[in-house]
C-alpha cells in the first residue's frame, strides 16, 4: 500500500501539546469547549440514532458501533462516546494529550483505545469505523483536503463521518480570532488562523469527492445571556456537517 501523506502540522501539534494539562479543567484554557460539548454530543446522538436505526432512549444506543474520534486532545469527547457504549478509538499526534486522556479514562474507569498517531497512521493500517468524529481539528493540519480524503477512506459502507469547523468569513474573523482569542480569552492568542478557515462548500465539496452525501449541516451560535450553545441557522462562523458513505 502507498504511504499516505502526513496531515500533521508540526506548529499544530505542538502548540497543543503545550495545553495538554488543561484539557480537564473547565475554566482553563479548554473552558469553552466543555461549555461546547453538550451541543456537540446532542448532535451526534440524535444523528447517529436516526441513521443508523438505534434508539436514542436506549442505554447504550452506540453498543455495537466502532466509533473514531480524530485529534481526541484530552478525550472531551472521546468518553461521552464510550459511555453511550461506542467501541471507540481516540487518536492524536500529541503523546502528552494522549497520556492525559489516558490517565483520565483510567480514573473514571473507561475503557478507550488511545493511541499517539494519526489519521493516516490508521487508514494505512486499513482500520475501518462505523462513525468518525472529526471535530475542530481539519482546520488545523496542513492539507484538509486530503485528510478528508483519508478520513473518508476509513468509514465502513453507510457510516457516518462528523465534521466541526469555522467558516473562512469576515464575521468569523471578528468572532472567533479577535473576540474569543483577543477579546474574551476564550482561547489562547493564536489558537486559530482565520486563512485556515473552510466553508461549507469546500467541505461538502471534499465530502462529495470521497463517496460522502451531506445529510445535515447546521451552525453553532453562542448566546450571551444564557451562556449557551445552541444550533443555528447561521453557519457563518461554528458550524457542523454529517457526511454519510453509501451502503453498498
Amino acid at each position: 500500500m502507498t504511504a499516505l501523506a502526513p496531515s500533521l502540522d508540526p506548529s499544530e501539534v505542538e502548540k497543543f501539546s503545550k495545553m495538554a494539562a488543561e484539557w480537564w479543567n473547565p475554566k482553563g484554557k479548554f473552558g469553552v469547549l466543555h461549555v461546547f460539548n453538550p451541543v456537540r454530543l446532542q448532535f451526534i446522538k440524535e444523528q447517529v440514532c436516526a441513521r443508523l436505526g438505534r434508539d436514542p432512549l436506549e442505554r447504550y444506543p452506540f453498543e455495537g458501533l466502532r466509533f473514531l474520534d480524530i485529534g481526541c486532545g484530552g478525550g472531551l469527547l472521546t468518553e461521552p462516546m464510550a459511555r453511550l457504549g461506542a467501541t471507540i478509538v481516540g487518536v492524536d499526534p500529541s503523546e502528552r494529550n494522549i497520556k492525559t486522556a489516558s490517565v483520565h479514562a483510567a480514573e473514571v474507569g473507561l475503557e478507550i483505545d488511545y493511541r499517539a498517531g494519526t489519521a493516516e497512521d490508521l487508514a494505512h493500517a486499513a482500520e475501518r469505523f462505523d462513525v468518525i468524529l472529526n471535530m475542530e481539528v481539519i482546520e488545523h493540519v496542513a492539507d484538509p483536503r486530503a485528510f478528508a480524503a483519508t478520513c473518508a477512506s476509513m468509514l465502513k459502507p453507510g457510516g457516518l463521518m462528523f465534521v466541526a469547523t469555522l467558516n473562512r468569513t469576515l464575521k468569523s474573523f471578528g468572532l472567533a480570532i479577535i473576540g474569543a482569542e483577543y477579546v474574551l480569552g476564550w482561547l489562547p492568542k493564536g489558537t486559530h488562523q482565520w486563512e485556515k478557515f473552510i466553508t461549507p462548500d469546500e467541505l461538502k465539496g471534499w465530502l462529495g469527492e470521497n463517496g460522502l452525501a451531506t445529510k445535515e449541516e447546521h451552525g453553532v451560535t453562542y448566546n450571551p445571556l444564557s451562556r449557551q450553545w445552541r444550533v443555528s441557522r447561521d453557519m457563518a462562523v461554528n458550524y457542523m456537517v454529517v457526511g454519510q458513505k453509501a451502503a453498498s
